[in-house]
């Protein structure tokens, strides 16, 4: 007979650890595969550590649910029992970070930075939602394809609302700030650290501080200024030795303020790296995270929008839209100018940021494009069908449709002006 725990039918071992196997799961209610953590039952007879990990599981079945973010592994729903444990998890079937460590395979610098990026973005909704990690390494975040990662293991993570004593020392030591081996109180400083820990030997193979024994990589961790990046990998752009060493500070005063002024500076080195083939997920979002009217728009529905469109560069003078064709996609203009005319008449120019198309979309095809528009100069676009838009959440849909009802309302108020 095939094993099952509760609802879940086991399929296969994906891992083992000292407190908790990892199987590939079906729910059996809904036919999805999920990846199953479920407690060695051992560990409740343990006196020594018993408490301690079960805790720590507590806490993460305890995220069930809770954290919904693009770049985090779902905590789909967990059972603790006094006797035993499970956690089923949303299933990512690509490779840890863990082998991008390595000296002969390494990420290109624009994937090791587009990944530095979205990590920040998913460690920052986690604080935000009142969780530290504490166990950020390249083992922890799952590849889902390309670029796209996931934050996963929240087994060591310190909730702000929980009762634990928040200067517990659990992690990794390698990864491990300071004040993490310190003893000290915690912040999303901690994670910030790790973060630099792993963007390090994401683009050179190393960790900046190795040694032969536990004593000796606590002493250097606390004590030794780590060797700049550039020294190790040649290529590397410009202010990415300032950037890793900045969140690598022994003070986390020295650190950077904010996961948002970290991701910041990591994507305005990702422009000057030679990553340029194809657009990086770190300036799609940008350009849409930058538009006003999509203030509304959480984190994780920026983040929807980035993965619904179809982007493309295209150079000067092409023509995007013309009049009086029929069309339902909406356009965004992420970068570059675009003119708009009718009849051959200037009627508009369009600038970074701004939203085409939205009539005809609005319209559902029904109306025809009520002007031709062109690229001026070189641009970024991205475009957004009607069926792929429906994929998004209820929320991102509201709040891009108000984004797009305003922007018509702008334009006919403008045009009521140039009329009079």
């Amino acid at each position: 007979m095939t094993e099952r725990v509760g609802k879940y039918e086991i399929r296969k071992t994906l891992g083992e650890g000292a407190s908790a196997t990892v199987y590939l799961a079906t729910d059996t209610f809904s036919g999805s595969e999920v990846a199953l953590k479920v407690l060695n039952p051992a560990i409740f007879k343990d006196a020594e550590f018993g408490a301690v990990l079960r805790e720590q599981f507590l806490n993460e079945a305890s995220l069930a649910g809770k954290l919904n973010h693009p770049h985090i592994v779902a905590i789909l729903d967990a059972v603790v029992t006094d006797e035993a444990g499970y956690i089923a998890m949303e299933y990512v079937s690509g490779s840890n970070l863990s082998v991008y460590a390595d000296p002969k395979n390494l990420l290109s610098i624009g994937d090791a930075i587009e990944v530095g990026f979205k990590c920040c973005g998913a460690l920052d909704y986690a604080y935000r939602e009142g969780v530290i990690h504490r166990d950020i390494k390249p083992a922890n975040i799952m590849m889902a394809g390309g670029t796209d990662v996931k934050v996963t293991d929240f087994g060591a993570a310190l909730l702000r609302s929980s009762k634990v004593n928040d200067t517990v020392s659990i992690g990794t030591p390698a990864y491990m700030s300071p004040e993490q081996l310190n003893g000290q109180a915690l912040d999303h400083k901690t994670d910030m650290y790790c973060v630099g820990v792993m963007l390090y030997e994401l683009l050179t193979g190393q960790r900046p501080f190795v040694a032969k024994t536990m004593p000796a990589l606590i002493r250097k961790v606390m004590t030794e200024a780590p060797l700049p990046p550039s020294k190790l990998r040649s290529g590397l752009p410009a202010g990415i030795d300032a950037l890793v060493l900045k969140a690598l500070e022994k003070n986390p005063a020295d650190r950077y303020a904010s996961w948002a002024d970290f991701a910041l500076e990591i994507a305005s080195i990702g422009k000057l790296s030679v990553y340029v083939h194809s657009i990086p997920d770190l300036e799609k979002y940008a350009a849409l995270r930058a538009v006003g009217m999509l203030a509304n728009l959480a984190d994780g529905e920026i983040w929807e929008l980035v993965k619904v469109a179809r982007w493309s560069r295209v150079p000067a003078h092409t023509v995007l839209l013309k009049e009086d064709t029929s069309g339902d996609s909406l356009l965004f203009l992420a970068k570059g100018q675009l003119k708009v005319t009718k009849g051959g008449q200037l009627l508009n120019v369009i600038g970074n940021g701004e939203w085409f198309g939205e009539m005809s979309y609005i319209a559902g095809g029904e109306m025809p494009r009520q002007a031709t528009i062109e690229s001026m100069t070189d641009a970024t676009v991205a475009e957004f069908s009607v069926a792929e838009i429906e994929k998004t959440s209820m929320g991102c849909r509201h709040h891009l449709l108000r984004a797009l009802l305003r922007n018509v309302v702008d334009r006919l108020a403008l045009s009521n002006v140039r009329l009079a």
